[in-house]
């Protein structure tokens, strides 16, 4: 009987330890393939965001295609058309639909 026992509480330390193993491997996984990708990406927009240019083109998140016609501060006042002109946010500038339409 106590032989019994002994067998029991020992296969349960195990059991215990493989679910600590799973839990902590579920969040390494999760931390490589979600929480890095986006950190990067954040990364990248924000430094393409501060490189912005006079002259550049840039698309933005509401799709209005355009060129830097002027920088100041936050905004960047963008050339849609010969004379046409809008101010928008740095924030509105869309880093993956720029890159598409650059290439």
């Amino acid at each position: 009987m106590i032989t019994s026992i002994l067998a029991q509480a020992s296969a349960g330390g195990a059991g215990i330890m493989g679910q600590v193993f799973l839990f902590g491997s579920i969040i390494l996984i999760m931390y490589f393939f979600m929480i890095r990708p986006q950190q990067k990406k954040q990364k990248e927009t924000k430094k393409f965001i501060e490189e912005i240019k006079k002259g550049d083109q840039i698309v933005t998140i509401g799709g209005l295609h355009g060129k830097v016609s002027s920088i100041d501060g936050d905004t960047v006042t963008m050339e849609l058309d010969r004379g046409f002109k809008v101010t928008v946010e740095k924030s509105a500038i869309s880093l993956d639909f720029t890159k598409k339409t650059s290439k």
